[in-house]
């Protein structure tokens, strides 16, 4: 008899540690060889529509069926893997587990340009979706000091999780060039400011007047309960706006910094979002554009992503961001690949969420809880080993505006931890 379809294709994607996979018929089988390094995984699938399932597409029938528990690991965990079928097919050494055929493909990158048009209006549900869920939640597994929910910065592996998320702060306030003498404070734009962590770190180490921006009312909320409590409510104001509105204002800043929020602008808008940037940004000004990117060429978001965490998202190519800011004239004057601080930070993330189980089920349910394990594993395999990164690139429009080498910006990052 031949092997199962599902085994064959494993065969093909599993070389190194093995997955061992439990039928409900009682039957068995092992693909991979145990290699140090890589996991040993056991899974059970509980029906044979489950296998079917996987078979028709991988990536969102893989997770439904471990959300609906139809998927039980029995030896490892998600994150094993995960990691299992990454390792396997590492993206730098030439590996894809994209699904293959060119009409495939095609289909991804049409949904994804169309999910992505972001619209004010949708962009505001968009965000809901994914941030509206409760802040709650969030205290579970973020940094309790700034809650950062993007990438934290680790120059030292002993670093604790709210160390990391410090430097990281440190790290985007001296590309700010903030130091610069100036009779009156800076006036700086959080373009996607979350629960207000940037924008009071700001505020409180340079005196800037900072404004952030969010289209999150359980962001927003939470971010003004936070200056108000760190005492930085005469310098630091949040507003529940979307970034295209500001520039109707005539308004100009300084300073524009932006940690995780462009991957929620969408492809189509790529180009709108670099015109308000510039049109924003004061002559001599510098803008920090933090986001997670892809190290090969324009892609296009799966399915799982798009249904049940970020719909309307897309992770850009640095090929792409350059070639839309290069439109409006925006000198690229610092660019930076975090290329695994963040596959570091997701670890911790998912480390919390495993620790605080039980609360997270009766916050949501236990498909959710499934869920969030199965996005952030993924999450961390792709940083880990396939073609996802963090770009830090800094924005000036005047070329002027920074010094001509690089020197300023470890010493002025010195200062910020000191």
């Amino acid at each position: 008899m031949s092997a199962p379809i599902l085994d064959r294709y494993l065969a093909k994607a599993i070389r190194h540690g093995t997955l061992t996979v439990l039928r409900p018929d009682g039957s068995s089988s092992t693909i991979g060889q145990s290699t140090p390094g890589y996991p040993d995984i056991r899974i059970r699938l509980v029906d044979k529509a489950t296998e079917r399932q996987i078979l028709m597409d991988p990536r969102i029938g893989a997770g439904e069926a471990y959300m609906d528990g139809r998927l039980i690991i029995e030896a490892g965990e998600i994150m094993d893997l995960a990691a299992l079928l990454r390792m396997n097919n590492r993206w730098d050494h030439g590996g894809n587990i994209a699904p293959k055929g060119a009409l495939k493909k095609l289909g991804g990158k049409l949904v994804t340009l169309i999910d992505g048009m972001n619209e004010a209006a949708r962009a505001k549900r968009n965000i809901a979706h994914h941030y509206d869920i409760g802040n709650d939640l969030y205290r579970l597994f973020l940094d309790t000091d700034h809650m950062q929910y993007s990438c934290a910065y680790w120059p030292d592996d002993s670093m604790t999780l709210e160390q990391a998320q410090e430097a990281k702060l440190a790290h985007i306030a001296a590309k700010l060039r903030l130091d610069t003498p100036s009779a009156a404070p800076l006036r700086i734009l959080d373009i996607g400011c979350g629960w207000g962590g940037m924008a009071i770190y700001l505020a409180r180490k340079t005196g800037a007047r900072v404004h952030g921006i969010t289209l999150s009312e359980e962001q927003l909320a939470l971010a003004r309960e936070r200056a108000e409590a760190a005492g930085v409510t005469d310098l630091v104001t949040f507003e529940l706006v979307d970034y295209r509105a500001l520039e109707a204002r005539g308004e100009r800043y300084d300073r524009i910094v932006s940690v995780g929020m462009f991957e929620h602008v969408g492809q189509a808008q790529f180009g709108q979002f670099f015109r308000t940037a510039r049109a924003l940004l004061a002559e001599d000004g510098v803008m920090l554009l933090h986001t997670i990117g892809r190290m090969g060429g324009p892609g296009a978001t799966d399915l799982f992503t798009r249904k049940y965490i970020f719909p309307g998202g897309y992770i850009p190519a640095l090929s792409e961001t350059v070639a839309a800011s290069e439109k409006v004239r925006l000198i690229a004057a610092d660019v930076e690949n975090l290329r695994l601080h963040y596959a570091k930070t997701l670890r911790q993330w998912y480390s919390r969420c495993v620790a605080n189980k039980d609360a997270i089920i009766a916050m949501m349910d236990e498909r959710f809880y499934r869920m969030w394990l199965f996005y952030l594993s993924g999450a961390t395999a792709a940083f880990e080993s396939g073609s996802m990164c963090n770009y830090q690139i800094q924005y000036i429009r005047d070329r002027h505006a920074t010094p001509i080498t690089r020197d300023y910006l470890a010493d002025a990052e010195a200062a910020l931890n000191g």
